[in-house]
Parts: C-alpha cells; sequence; structure tokens
C-alpha cells in the first residue's frame, strides 16, 4: 500500500489540509482494498489552523519511508520556514520520496530549495510574489499543477484535486483515477488551467501616473481598430517614447496591454450576456472572430465557449 505523509505547518489552510486526506482516504483499488495509507505528520504535536487548532498524530519523522509527502498551503507563506521542516524536507527529497506541495506549499518546497531550477505554480493571487522571492524558480502561474517527476506543485483550492487525482492516475492507472473523481464529483481532467481565473487589473494607475489619461482613453476606446501610431498620437508622443514608457509603468507592450484589456472586457461580456462570439469579438475591437479565439485561448487557456459556459451568469427567471 501506498504511503502518504500529510505535513500540517503552522496556519496551514484547512481545506488544502484536508484535500489529500479524503481524496487518498476514499480511493480504492478495483479488488476494494485501500489504495493509500494517510499519515498527518507536524513538527509539534498540536498545529495552529486558524479558526481551530487541531493535533498530528505524526511528527516529522512520519515523513520517513512515506512514498509521497505533501505540503498544504499556509496563510503566511512568507514566514520564515522552521530549520526541522526543512532538513525532513530535504531529507525525504534526498532519500527520492515524491514531494508535492499545494496552493502556497509551494512556498516551502522553494524555501527548502528544492524547486530550484524546477518549473513549479502555485495559487495565482502569489505567484508574483514566489517569483519575487525565488527567482531561481520558473513559476508558471497559468496551470493547475505542474510535475516534475519527482517533485509536483500545484495551484491553489480545487487545483488541490486535480493534483492528487493526477497522482492517483500515475500509481494505479486512470480507472482507479476516474472512480476517485467520481466520488470527489470532479471530472479527471478539467478542462484548461489556472488561466482562466486569473482577474487582469487593467485599470488605469493611480492618478499622477504620465499614462493615466491614455490607460483610461484606451479602455473607452477598446472596440477600435488601434494601431501603435494611433496610440502614439493620442498620448502626444513618439512611438518609441511610448513603448518605454509602457514598459517603464505597466511592464508590458502598448498592443500587449491592449490585447489583455481587450480580452478581459470579453470575458465580462461572455459572463453578463449571451451575445455571440462574433459579436463580443467586434466589440472589443477584433479584427476578425478567428483572431480573437486565438488571442483569447493564448490568454485565458480556454475557448471563448468553454469560458462561457464555466462562468455564465444563468439566465433570469
Amino acid at each position: 500500500m501506498h504511503t502518504i505523509a500529510v505535513l500540517a505547518l503552522d496556519r496551514v489552510i484547512p481545506f488544502d489540509l484536508s484535500t489529500p486526506i479524503e481524496v487518498f482516504t476514499r480511493t480504492r483499488l478495483p479488488d476494494g482494498r485501500p489504495g493509500y495509507q494517510i499519515r498527518v505528520c507536524a513538527e509539534r504535536p498540536e498545529v495552529d489552523a486558524g479558526s481551530f487548532a487541531l493535533r498530528a498524530p505524526w511528527g516529522l519523522d512520519g515523513l520517513t519511508g512515506a512514498d509521497t509527502v505533501i505540503v498544504p498551503g499556509t496563510s503566511a507563506p512568507a514566514d520564515p520556514l522552521p530549520g526541522p521542516v526543512r532538513d525532513a524536507l530535504r531529507a525525504a527529497a534526498e532519500d527520492g520520496t515524491r514531494i508535492a506541495s499545494i496552493c502556497s506549499g509551494t512556498f516551502v518546497l522553494a524555501a527548502a530549495g528544492l524547486l530550484d531550477g524546477l518549473r513549479a505554480t502555485t495559487h495565482w493571487v502569489a505567484a508574483g510574489l514566489l517569483a519575487a522571492r525565488y527567482p531561481e524558480v520558473e513559476v508558471d502561474p497559468d496551470v493547475l499543477y505542474v510535475d516534475n517527476g519527482q517533485i509536483l506543485t500545484s495551484a491553489g483550492a480545487a487545483a488541490g484535486l486535480d493534483l492528487c487525482l493526477h497522482l492517483i492516475r500515475r500509481d494505479y492507472g486512470s480507472a482507479v483515477a476516474a472512480d476517485a473523481a467520481r466520488l470527489s464529483v470532479m471530472p479527471l481532467e478539467r478542462e484548461g488551467g489556472q488561466a482562466q481565473f486569473i482577474v487582469h487589473d487593467y485599470a488605469p494607475r493611480p492618478q499622477g501616473s504620465v499614462l493615466e489619461p491614455l490607460l483610461a482613453w484606451l479602455q473607452e476606446n477598446l472596440g477600435r481598430d488601434l494601431t501603435l501610431g494611433d496610440i502614439a498620437a493620442q498620448a502626444g508622443t513618439s512611438t518609441r517614447t511610448l513603448i518605454r514608457r509602457f514598459r517603464e509603468q505597466t511592464g508590458t507592450t502598448p498592443l500587449q496591454w491592449l490585447h489583455r484589456a481587450r480580452v478581459r472586457q470579453a470575458q465580462h461580456l461572455l459572463e453578463t450576456t449571451r451575445h455571440p462570439v462574433e459579436r463580443i469579438a467586434a466589440q472589443v475591437g477584433f479584427g476578425s472572430p478567428t483572431a480573437f479565439r486565438e488571442r483569447f485561448k493564448r490568454t485565458t487557456g480556454v475557448s471563448p465557449h468553454a469560458y462561457r459556459r464555466t462562468f455564465a451568469s444563468p439566465p433570469a427567471a
């Protein structure tokens, strides 16, 4: 039987902690035998879980001999990692143990040095912080999980379910994983990645920014066929100066900013209207529905129709 050690740190996110416990505990092999045994481990017997405290039956020695170690997220990802926890994770990695994180648990693996040179993900809200604190980690905020073989990371909340089902499929095959997915009331594979859930803020910069009037104008004119020259003319500057200012103040180019703003507006229209995709494409300034579909999927990871199925408000009665 496969042994999984779930590491509970102080300020653990209860949802992240319970996800692997529930999914793996309910996993059954074709002959009815349980597929996993679970150890909940902690540095100290009592763990602060925010609104309540919990007692872990295993100490850090529970990581020794486990086939998989899972690190749930915490509400304080920037807190220093205790030395004993770091040493226990490194020892497990050196022994060849498979190690996976859920949500902000990725910060724990990064602090232990287990993600250096690897691609990883976390909840999209925390992706920028992860990239800033650990520049040696290649952070991908758009996916639900990343499988590097021995080391795996997942995005936030429900993405922990996707990761657990992926691990079951690796261990016991698709049939067992599909049965576990049904018990979890989850599809075995969700369409698209985390990118479709990311809310991009394209509002104008705080007052006083040189670009504030221009960004407001762009937001009001998303449906127009704008060129870089048109934008520079509106700003009263050369295209070269415009590009430089955009990079300094937004971190991107004028046309990239415009494309993302158009996609964000299209997301809003897909969520709140029943307009055909072709009409939405024209409303947000794309020259053709095909160009719109390609740009939308490149940005969000799913097609406009798939996005609408997931996020559209139900029609009024």
